[in-house]
């Protein structure tokens, strides 16, 4: 605890920049550990709107500051923060976690892929081209298909290409000299895997680093569907990489807080590395009923340097199942009294967003001692919030 210069005890202020359903989820473990939690939310009505005390753009970097003036750390509910209102909190004395130098390599998938690379960690063939001919080129020596990306503000499936001629991307290269994508795509070989997997662990400023079980995820459309804790047959020598590979990342570029490592498993028996991502994630929200500690209170103590807690599950299975788009009428609590009476055994999230195709307005777990009935459970109380 702070405290005054009169002796008085004062919790410890956190801000969290940006309003989405990410800092909503922080806004529970923020509460059962007496932090004062405040967001800096983009519009009105925010996901996080319980605990929005400003509404502004987090792109401005006076409306940041006036944000973080009193606040013990400042941590974030996206990577999209630009680098120069980064900067200028780290200049006015403000902690910021994770810091701009870890964040750049999350918000920037070149210079991902060249950290990585510097550090001999396993990612695809990949390189930056500037040009249809370079991309070409690329598609030559990788059998004439390949994955390209926008570098910089993809999520979710958005910005992500599989190519099979040079000009299917003509349109993202002459946008390069328009917008603020840098001067360069990313491409990528395309990947033969057998699965996608995560791994999350998180780390304190002060080199402490803890790990939930490796999980596996399941798209639909680019989109994570599910998630499955632990991954089924990943014990072992698959678990122990995974593990190392996170923890490789989390030390190595400095990251702070929660840090989600999405991996391919390829058919040819190799992990790789696809993407980063320095908050809390998506395939880490079975944690929040599955875990010991969830993912959400983890990245506080973490941030704020405090001691992290067991990630040890609850049960031998937790599945998490995504709420995509949402009722076509009503909302999702009007179909919450069906899926209660219906699955019990079901920890419903609602992310108080509008429903819209596609969109992630909530999710499910179902956690227990056999792995079917859990998928079976999470899927049937998915179900009520559909169509």
């Amino acid at each position: 605890m702070r405290r005054t210069q009169s002796g008085d005890e004062m919790a410890f202020r956190v801000g969290v920049i940006g309003g989405g359903q990410l800092a909503r989820m922080m806004v529970p473990p923020a509460v059962h550990l007496g932090l004062d939690i405040r967001v800096l939310a983009e519009a009105e009505g925010s996901s996080a709107r319980l605990a929005a005390t400003q509404v502004g753009d987090y792109r401005d970097v006076d409306t940041v500051l006036a944000f973080a003036r009193d606040l013990d750390v400042v941590t974030f509910d996206h990577e999209h923060v630009p680098q120069h209102v980064l900067r200028a909190l780290v200049e006015a004395g403000v902690r910021v976690h994770p810091a701009p130098e870890a964040l750049a390599v999350a918000q920037d998938k070149i210079l991902m892929r060249q950290r990585l690379t510097e550090l001999g960690l396993p990612v695809p063939d990949w390189a930056a081209v500037a040009d249809s001919g370079e991309l070409a080129a690329f598609l030559a020596d990788h059998g004439g298909r390949a994955v390209v990306k926008t570098p910089r503000g993809g999520y979710d499936g958005k910005g992500v290409r599989v190519v099979r001629a040079a000009d299917e991307a003509d349109d993202w290269f002459a946008a390069l000299a328009e917008g603020d994508q840098g001067d360069a795509l990313l491409v990528e070989e395309l990947v033969e895997f057998r699965r996608e997997l995560a791994q999350l662990v998180a780390r304190r400023p002060s080199g402490d680093v803890v790990a939930w079980p490796l999980v596996e995820t399941v798209q639909r459309d680019g989109v994570c569907a599910e998630v499955i804790a632990p991954a089924p047959g990943a014990a072992g020598r698959v678990a122990e990489l995974a593990g190392q590979i996170a923890r490789t990342v989390a030390d190595e570029v400095g990251v702070t807080g929660v840090l989600a490592v999405e991996l391919f498993e390829t058919t040819d028996d190799r992990l790789l590395i696809n993407e980063l991502a320095m908050r809390p994630h998506n395939t880490g929200h079975w944690s929040i009923d599955g875990a010991v500690t969830g993912q959400f209170e983890q990245h506080l103590r973490a941030v704020l340097d405090l001691p992290l807690g067991s990630t040890a599950p609850h049960a031998d299975w937790s599945v998490m199942a995504n709420v995509l788009g949402g009722p076509e009428q009503g909302t999702l609590a009007d179909r919450l009294p069906a899926l209660m009476a219906d699955q019990p055994t079901a920890k419903v999230h609602d992310y108080g967003k509008d429903p819209r195709p596609g969109r992630k307005v909530g999710h499910v777990t179902v956690s227990g001692d056999d792995l079917d009935d859990a998928v079976w459970r999470a899927r049937a109380a998915a179900s009520f919030f559909e169509g």
